[in-house]
């Protein structure tokens, strides 16, 4: 949509002297100042035009660019007002107290303390089992030596006198009023005049905590903890933050996991798979019994119900899928030559059919 003529949206004409618009403005703001216009989106952006329209006009150079060429003087982005919300305005402008203080806002110096980060290796077994880690974590904790206050026992943090404890300065140019960092304190609100030794007046200190961490069964790999409030402490009484674990399975010898099935294989000997046999399955418990039914062919797929992975959270679990690998043996005894032997003379070797073709080009396919 259209920007509005700046001059239009105060209601004033372009030859307005600089109080006419700055009487124009105030009159426009108190009218739709959010705190009167509770709720209402129009209020406010009319609330946003108005002062987006003061900061061109009662600016001497941007007004005189505005009043030759318009909106197309600030190019594609239009006028940098100095402001990209409502709390801005109430900054640059001073606002704030308009209503009874509503506004007006004390610069908080308490602060939560940062999240942290630790990466921890499990074996499939243990994601499979759940297990108790002990973790060691290196972190900014509150000085117990000055109780976070930064300053040695016995003696306080004084007011900034500059900023009065807000971290802020208001400087008042005219009817402007700009908010800074206050430069007395670097924005604390607070003097240190004797900081404590332990912690060197920032009143935390680096320790290293033993933490104690139940991994539910299920996790895989990404999988994240959440330890509310062993984080970082915060600053000036500011709430800690939280410690997040990302968990990493390590690759299995035997087992591929997708999801909570998990994928094996198990080898058998051509007599095996020819007449049919019981064979040992790996499994993450333990053994179990295969069946092999007699004229298995490699790559036929046999599945273990629920021996795969549990879900998290306890709902069931997984399968696992064992592939028949037929081995083909290197070297062979006098009696196993001569059995084999026996079995090339009256074997089939028609391979002519159409599910072998149909195995061949899958192969290469």
């Amino acid at each position: 949509m259209a920007k509005r003529d700046y001059y239009e949206v105060l209601g004033v004409t372009r030859t307005a002297t600089e109080v006419e618009i700055k009487r124009a403005y105030r009159t426009l703001a108190v009218q739709h100042h959010p705190d009167k216009n509770p709720g209402d989106a129009a209020a406010e952006e009319k609330f946003k035009e108005c002062a987006e329209a003061y900061a061109v006009l009662s600016d001497a150079q941007k007004r005189a660019a505005y009043d030759r060429f318009g909106h197309q003087a600030a190019g594609a982005g239009g006028f940098d007002p100095g402001f990209s919300n409502i709390e801005d305005i109430f900054d640059l402008f001073g606002f704030g107290d308009m209503f009874g203080g509503g506004r007006g806002r004390t610069r908080s110096t308490v602060q939560r303390g940062s999240d942290l980060r630790y990466d921890l290796e499990i074996t499939l077994e243990e994601a499979a089992a759940g297990k108790d880690e002990k973790l060691r974590i290196p972190r900014l904790e509150t000085c117990g030596e000055c109780a976070g206050s930064g300053a040695e026992k016995g003696t306080t943090a004084e007011s900034c006198i500059a900023c009065g404890g807000n971290g802020q300065t208001r400087y008042q140019q005219g009817f402007f009023s700009v908010m800074r960092t206050c430069s007395n304190c670097s924005g604390k609100g607070r003097i240190i005049r004797n900081p404590c030794k332990e912690c060197r007046g920032q009143g935390r200190i680096e320790k290293e905590k033993t933490l104690e961490l139940k991994i539910p069964a299920g996790v895989e790999t990404g999988s994240r903890l959440r330890v509310s409030g062993e984080g970082e402490a915060g600053v000036n009484g500011g709430p800690s933050g939280d410690l997040f674990v990302v968990l990493h399975v390590k690759e299995h010898e035997t087992f591929e996991r997708q999801g909570a099935n998990l994928y094996s294989a198990v080898p058998v000997t051509f007599g095996q798979a020819a007449l049919g046999a019981e064979v040992k399955v790996k499994t993450l418990e333990g053994e179990e019994d295969l069946k092999i039914p007699a004229g298995t062919q490699t790559g036929s797929v046999f599945r273990l119900k629920s021996h795969g992975m549990p879900a998290l959270g306890g709902r069931g679990k997984g399968d696992l899928f064992v592939a028949v690998t037929l081995i083909t043996p290197k070297t062979l005894t006098k009696e196993q030559r001569k059995a084999l032997e026996k079995l090339a003379e009256v074997e089939d070797t028609d391979f002519n059919d159409a599910s072998f073709m149909d195995k061949v080009r899958n192969i290469f396919g």
